[in-house]
């Protein structure tokens, strides 16, 4: 029995990439914040804020990033529904 290869995948949706970007940037965030924290005696407040700010980036630009891919789908399919061809 002779076994075929496999297509790649492919897939424009990288939850891993996604998790390890929150994550790497949520932990740098809250690493600077610590770092100013105990060098200015604030403690805890920069820390929170820059967590805060960089969570908020990173689900920002997951948000920019699934809208931009439901605007391209959405004119992929108004092309076809023009052309004739019904969306799958």
């Amino acid at each position: 029995m002779r076994l075929l290869p496999s297509a790649p995948r492919t897939s424009n949706n990288d939850s891993l990439g996604h998790g390890i970007d929150a994550a790497l940037v949520t932990a740098f965030f809250l690493g600077i914040g610590f770092g100013l924290d105990r060098w200015l005696g604030t403690t805890p407040w920069f820390m929170i804020g820059l967590f805060l700010l960089g969570s908020i980036g990173v689900f920002a630009k997951f948000w920019y990033q699934y809208d931009a891919r439901m605007n391209e789908l959405d004119a992929e399919r108004r092309q076809r529904v023009a052309a004739g061809r019904h969306a799958p």
